[in-house]
């Protein structure tokens, strides 16, 4: 007789040494990725995070490994801001606070749009993941706009994105934020 709904093992849980190792270096390959791009050396990364070699490669056995990583973390973070924002602000300026984390996000990414569009299968999900997470957070928070009378109603947050994605420049801070400002200003509500 087999068992057609095995019961799933639980998640194993990481030592906290292994977490803060792991931690350690994803915040440093976010920080190097930012300065130099992805194709920072590996040996600048461990030594950031302070673990050898042999810790960097047991959890990264390859390149696309770490981008990936990276980039999930980085989009759980800037996802999760969003919420926060929305607690705490007005419903058009924690829009407008997400849209700058998200510039932050894209413009710190140095790189990954080369990855991404490298035809390497082991990117092929992360475009599906940036979609899944970025869409719902701002959703929720255009729409909070929207009833809150600040911006016109019926624009699709995919869309935005895409646009946000494309108009920054990591080299020009001042020209995203003249960005956001003129999109910001483009989703006002105007009455007549």
């Amino acid at each position: 007789m087999t068992n057609d709904n095995p019961v799933p093992e639980p998640a194993r849980r990481i030592r906290p040494d292994v977490q803060r190792n792991l931690d350690a270096l994803l915040a440093a390959a976010t920080e190097l990725f930012a300065e130099q791009g992805v194709d920072a050396p590996v040996r600048q990364i461990t030594a950031r995070a302070g673990v050898g070699a042999g810790t960097f490669y047991r959890h990264f056995p390859q390149r696309s490994d770490l981008i990936t990583a990276v980039f999930r973390h980085e989009v759980d973070a800037c996802a999760e801001a969003a919420p926060a924002l929305a607690e705490q602000h007005a419903p058009m300026e924690a829009l407008t606070l997400w849209l700058r984390r998200f510039t932050e996000f894209v413009a710190a990414k140095r790189g990954l749009k080369a990855a991404l569009h490298s035809g390497d299968p082991a990117y092929a999900n992360l475009p599906g993941y940036f979609q899944q997470q970025f869409v719902p957070v701002l959703t929720d928070l255009m729409n909070a706009a929207a009833a809150a009378g600040d911006i016109e109603p019926g624009f699709d947050p995919f869309d935005l994105l895409h646009a946000m994605s494309d108009l920054v420049d990591p080299e020009n801070p001042d020209y995203t934020e003249r960005i956001i400002a003129l999109i910001i200003s483009g989703l006002r509500y105007r009455e007549g």
